[in-house]
């Protein structure tokens, strides 16, 4: 399957030297579990930068070391490194998936670079909460499917992040996930 409108995709964004530095930057991370709709999710997380949300409050700025990483992302996608108001890390262990969403509607643009090992990342057209689905109609599968291999950015933008929501199933192997946002003008 192809990715959806405004996705974009780079293998090998950042180099296996730089991968084992941030490993080793992640590995001091205090992270906290991820509560969403009153369920805790098997991930967990670390925020810094703006708020996600008024429950959730962040570490505090983007640390130091994802800023060359944040650089690299602005450059690639044409803001200013600044423009990323936060950062979230995501640990995935073994078996944790992350469930249907859109990311939240104050942000923008969306990157993120995976780390440690693959993932699938899918894609299902975004039906609004509240919206009627009419009686009988068919279950809402998948439409689109990348691989995200270790060391990739992806961004998503347009359509990928406005028409579309998306998941990653559970992951065989621990994994980290980078993403940086930028706040809707």
């Amino acid at each position: 399957m192809q990715a959806p409108g405004g996705f974009q995709y780079r293998s090998d964004f950042i180099t296996a030297a730089e991968e084992a530095e941030v490993l080793e930057a992640i590995e001091q991370i205090s992270f906290a579990t991820f509560e969403m709709r009153g369920v805790v999710a098997r991930r967990r997380v670390a925020f810094y930068g703006q708020a996600y949300d008024a429950n959730r409050e962040p570490l505090g700025p983007i640390p130091g070391f994802l800023l060359p990483l944040r650089e690299r992302l602005a450059a690639w996608v044409q803001v200013k490194p600044d423009a990323f108001a936060m950062s979230l890390i995501n640990e995935y262990p073994p078996g944790a998936p992350i469930g249907w969403h859109r990311d939240a509607p104050q942000y923008a643009v969306v990157t993120g670079v995976s780390l440690l090992s693959p993932c699938r990342m899918r894609f299902r057209p975004y039906i609004r909460p509240g919206t009627a689905v009419p009686t009988g109609a068919p279950r809402r599968v998948a439409t689109h499917e990348i691989r995200l291999e270790p060391r990739s950015a992806y961004l998503m933008s347009g359509e990928s992040r406005a028409a579309f929501e998306h998941h990653i199933p559970a992951v065989p192997r621990l994994r980290y996930s980078i993403t940086f946002r930028t706040l809707r003008p």
